[in-house]
């Protein structure tokens, strides 16, 4: 069983939480995948930025091909917080899913989402639930970060995370990389989506079959 880990990342603080992720999907027993959307800014947008060296090792991970995501079993997204919601990037690449929602390709597949701010109010909890909305369009299963995973609630450090999902806090400049505790949220994550698309994917064909036989649409 595949699990998807489909993300963006400017600076590299997503792709360092998404390395983590896909290494709890495998702890899990499950392959991870790997995969960042297209681009949207200029190159020379890009290098104002400062983003410019990170993106030449971004460039590595391979473009999704949006067609594909009904392949995968479950799909993590990642991406950072644009004033309280997911990215450009992301939002245009979600927009053009209209196929698959149509098709129902990813109805009964696990979802879940984590993401990075500057700070730790700076909007990740409403950028994962946002990201959610629009899985539950596509009739997905939501997974957050259950507080099983304790930590998530320590006050001896900034941390990020929350029920919703693992994050990371940048710091305002962008300096701060993702803390040993934010990435063990992210590993625990993708553990526990990989556990429930285990188990859940037992069962969805036999869902599928009996939604479309007894309950058609109107």
């Amino acid at each position: 069983m595949k699990v998807f880990i489909v993300y963006y990342s400017l600076y590299g603080h997503v792709h360092a939480m998404a390395r983590a992720v896909a290494e709890g999907v495998r702890e899990a027993g499950l392959e991870a995948e790997r995969y960042r959307v297209p681009e949207t800014l200029p190159a020379d947008v890009i290098e104002k930025m400062g983003a410019a060296a990170f993106q030449e090792e971004f460039a590595k991970v391979p473009v999704i091909d949006r067609d594909r995501l009904g392949d995968a079993d479950a799909i993590i997204i990642g991406t950072p917080t644009r004033f309280g919601n997911m990215c450009g990037q992301m939002r245009q690449f979600f927009d053009a899913t209209g196929s698959l929602w149509s098709s129902g390709a990813l109805v009964g597949k696990v979802g879940s989402v984590f993401t990075s701010s500057n700070c730790q109010h700076g909007g990740q909890e409403t950028t994962i639930i946002s990201t959610h909305i629009t899985m539950l369009h596509h009739g997905m299963i939501i997974a957050g970060l259950p507080y099983t995973f304790a930590t998530q609630c320590r006050d001896d450090e900034i941390t990020g995370c929350s029920p919703y999902g693992a994050s990371t806090i940048a710091g305002q400049d962008g300096s701060r990389l993702p803390s040993e505790n934010e990435l063990a949220g992210a590993r625990y994550q993708g553990r526990y989506v990989a556990l429930l698309t285990r188990e859940l994917g037992k069962a969805r064909d036999a869902m599928m079959k009996e939604l479309q036989e007894n309950f058609p649409q109107a």
